[in-house]
């Protein structure tokens, strides 16, 4: 919300030293976030005058067509003569009324004026555009030329010549841009800013909304409207008898503009005047174009609607619509339709009917983000106009026209308000101290309250009517908030808690924390992503139609209608990761990320709201965790690209799906897990180059999850690098597998006794699988074992392959015998062989 200065001095009496900076900073203090100042025209120096033209010469002899104009400025140039200037702009004609720099001013950019030679002529000073003003260039221009504007400043002729141009269109001002966040939909209008303002400096506040308003009767523009929980109010008023060729004033421009709003013509003009001073957004419709009975209803599903900004749009069952008796003719609370839009193009439009609405929030969110369409209507909606404002912005709309149009009042009023009881909260007078550890006092927190517009009532036990257009206040918190934001978050005092000596962090934390390092220190980069994901992404990685990952947590209000669900994985984010730096440039990625995931529980509960001047209590606790979606942590590793470097020392080599099933390696030995790695096929890997991941729990064996090379037709879906490999499991399945800390080696000082076995077995039997037999054989004097070799060749056999493996062997207490060691490697290979038909090769 961008707020000009001089236009928040009508309702606030600011001290007259007062600047941008000073208002900046009482507004911050009142909770509002006030991002900048931004000072206009605090480089603009004088003279700076209206002048009208006089006569305009055409200089032909040039490439590009120059006037050489005589202008009258009256005595501004200190002769009364008039003054000489070349132009090149071609929008105005003599008797125009211009903005003319005279030699000595100094125009925004540093840019000085003096008279100087051009096109064979002496130019004394400039005719300005809006531009070169620091204006903007929305509407100014002459209606003579195509656009209806562009190009020189011309003026209305009822403007004296020789008046100060930076007064009249009020060039020095500051503006104060204002982050509203979504709890503070009043602060969306100069009223609500002003209403700051005043309660910040403890000034009266002149309310722009309080107007004399006629009472409804039968004589207005007939209104149906047949959804009342979606509109609870609707005012309707008529003006007829307005001039076609009237223009918005100056001042009316010129706030538009300051306000970050573009001029259009002089009913739009005031409609959006009066939605930036009230906060009640307005629609004017052309009596001329409407077909009965204004109604508003839902839409029907399919049903066609063309907005002001020329798309036809499919209309969905949810969305709210304006209808007269053909159809749709707007999309209540975010855009009107083209086919009632008033003329500003051939100048016909001389009856309006107002619309003053007032919409509910949550379904105007819904169908702005439904249609991607944000409109300024639609974000003051979104976040909560006050109701009872709509007839008083009806009023002000109606009064505008009729000053600023010719326009005449029609005496029908059309109302039409669905019953609803204020508001009230019961909040003890003391509760604003018990939240913020503050004695207030009730005498302090009624003022504040009665400051911010709530009618208070009671003693100890305080009965709180809240204004209607504050609906962010809905229970005590809020209203113990208001006291305390307006007393000062500065003066709250500072008290750091004091945490119990020898707890510190917790077992898992610092599993996570070691994770986070070890896979840092394998080279891999943390890139954290949104835990938001889209339901298309399991048909791209190929997921069963009954995957579990398929069941989702999906969010109310998304923050994108493409990403509506909670992750049940983190690959599509990491994945995500991987292309965008692969795309630009980077292509020799290894990126992980730890994380929730979030699965829905069978059975629904409704969360409980904690309190939050006390700690909760942990059955409060256990019944909150009891209605949050289940959230395992994962974590999970993607690469791409070269995972060693070539260089002098070698020629370096690519990340392939053994690097994946490594980083899974890396994250069991941080647990103290024993890791259960073996073939396996899930999902978006390739079918013979992934792994599956399990771990024994409490006895039982538990896929954990899947590492490996991605399948080709994922990559090509997802647009991914060639041979890209991912790895993904359930940190929480891995800790709870594991059996404490993680042990040190035990140095022994016994020397080891290495022996090497070469396996012939079937191509089918994973090297996992050998590996796990020759474990249990050898028995408690293994210290290791090691796949260095995979041979095949014609005198092996088609389907035959050698595995060749290095034992390490050594007892703790001794040195091993050569008969020792050449015992316990039988035994490992006579284990192998009844389990997976192993054969020493060369036997």
């Amino acid at each position: 919300m961008r707020v000009p200065l001089s236009w928040l001095r009508e309702y606030v009496d600011l001290p007259a030293t007062e600047t941008g900076r000073d208002v900046q900073a009482k507004l911050i203090s009142a909770g509002l976030e006030v991002e900048t100042v931004e000072p206009l025209g605090a480089d603009l120096k004088g003279p700076l005058v209206v002048g009208q033209v006089l006569t305009i010469e055409e200089l032909t002899e040039f490439k590009k067509p120059i006037r050489f104009c005589t202008v009258d400025v009256g005595t501004a140039n200190g002769t009364g003569e008039p003054q000489e200037i070349v132009c090149g702009a071609r929008n105005f004609a003599v008797g125009d009324k211009v903005v003319v720099v005279l030699p000595g001013a100094v125009l925004p950019g540093d840019f000085a004026i003096a008279a100087r030679k051009t096109y064979g002529k002496t130019s004394h000073g400039m005719i300005c555009s809006g531009d070169e003003l620091g204006m903007g260039d929305d509407g100014w221009g002459s209606p003579r030329t195509e656009s209806g504007g562009g190009g020189i400043i011309v003026l209305p002729p009822e403007v004296e010549t020789g008046t100060d141009a930076i007064e009249l269109l009020q060039l020095v001002d500051e503006v104060l841009d204002i982050a509203v966040t979504p709890d503070r939909g009043y602060a969306l209008s100069m009223r609500g800013v002003a209403r700051e303002a005043a309660i910040a400096y403890d000034l009266p506040l002149r309310d722009p909304a309080l107007l004399d308003v006629p009472a409804p009767n039968a004589f207005g523009h007939p209104v149906q409207v047949s959804d009342p929980m979606g509109c609870d109010r609707f005012t309707a008023r008529t003006v007829t008898g307005l001039d076609p060729d009237a223009k918005s004033p100056i001042w009316l421009r010129r706030r538009l503009q300051k306000a970050g709003m573009r001029p259009v013509s002089l009913a739009v003009d005031i409609t959006n005047y009066v939605m930036l001073e009230l906060g009640q957004p307005l629609h004017a419709y052309d009596r001329g174009r409407i077909e009965g009975t204004i109604g508003v209803r839902r839409a029907e599903q399919g049903e066609k609607l063309t907005t002001l900004d020329g798309v036809k749009r499919t209309l969905d069952a949810g969305d709210l619509v304006i209808t007269d008796d053909r159809g749709p003719i707007g999309l209540a609370g975010v855009m009107g339709g083209a086919h009632t839009e008033i003329d500003d193009t051939e100048g016909t439009t001389t009856e309006v009917v107002i619309e003053a609405a007032h919409f509910d929030a949550i379904s105007i969110a819904r169908t702005a983000r439904r249609h991607k369409l944000a409109s300024e209507a639609s974000k003051r909606f979104e976040r909560g106009a006050d109701p009872e404002a709509a007839s008083a912005a009806a009023q002000r709309t109606v009064d505008l026209l009729v000053l600023l149009a010719g326009g005449t009042a029609d005496a029908g009023v059309t109302e039409v308000i669905a019953p609803s009881a204020p508001h009230t909260i019961t909040i003890p007078a003391n509760h604003p101290d018990r939240v913020a550890g503050v004695d207030y006092g009730r005498e302090t927190v009624v003022r504040r309250l009665q400051q911010v517009g709530c009618d208070v009532y009671g003693q100890d036990e305080l009965i709180v009517s809240v204004p209607s257009w504050r609906p962010d206040l809905t229970d005590p918190n809020d209203l113990a908030e208001e006291v305390i934001r307006l007393e000062g978050y500065e003066n709250l005092p500072s008290t750091l808690p004091k945490p119990p000596a020898g707890l510190g962090l917790t077992d898992r934390q610092r599993l996570h924390r070691r994770i986070g390092r070890a896979l840092a220190g394998a080279g891999y980069v943390e890139a954290p992503n949104y835990p938001f994901i889209g339901e298309h992404v399991f048909d791209q990685f190929g997921l069963a139609d009954d995957d579990p990952k398929r069941k989702v947590v999906k969010l109310v209000n998304p923050l994108s209608d493409e990403e509506p669900a909670l992750r049940t994985t983190l690959l599509p984010g990491l994945l995500q990761a991987l292309r965008r730096n692969d795309g630009r440039g980077s292509h020799d990625l290894a990126l992980f990320e730890t994380g929730l995931v979030f699965h829905p529980r069978e059975e629904l509960r409704v969360a409980g709201r904690l309190p939050v001047d006390r700690r909760p209590t942990d059955e409060e606790i256990a019944s909150l965790t009891a209605a949050l979606p289940a959230q395992p942590r994962h974590a999970a590793v993607v690469l791409a690209g070269a995972r060693e470097q070539a260089g002098w020392w070698g020629k370096g080599r690519p990340a392939d799906w053994a690097d994946a099933i490594e980083a899974a390696r890396t994250l069991a030995r941080e647990s103290g897990t024993e890791l259960l790695v073996r073939s396996g096929q899930y999902g978006p890997w390739h079918p013979g180059r992934c792994a599956e991941l399990a771990v024994v729990v409490d006895g039982a064996e538990q896929v954990i999850g899947y590492a490996g090379e991605l399948h080709p037709g994922v990559l090509k879906t997802l647009g991914l690098p060639a041979r890209t490999c991912a790895m993904e499991l359930d940190l929480d399945a891995l800790e709870r597998a594991s059996s404490g800390h993680p042990k040190g080696p035990k140095i022994s000082t016994f020397p080891v006794a290495t022996q090497d076995v070469a396996l012939v077995v079937d191509k089918t039997v994973p090297h996992t699988d050998v590996e796990a037999a020759l474990h249990e054989g050898a028995g408690e004097l293994l210290e290791s074992i090691r796949l260095f070799d995979e041979y095949e060749s014609e005198q092996l056999g088609e389907d035959k392959k050698s595995l060749a493996y290095a034992l390490r062997f050594r007892a703790a207490d001794r040195t091993l015998t050569v008969d020792e060691a050449s015992a316990a490697r039988d035994a490992a290979v006579a284990l192998a062989a009844e389990r997976t038909g192993a054969v020493l090769r060369g036997a």
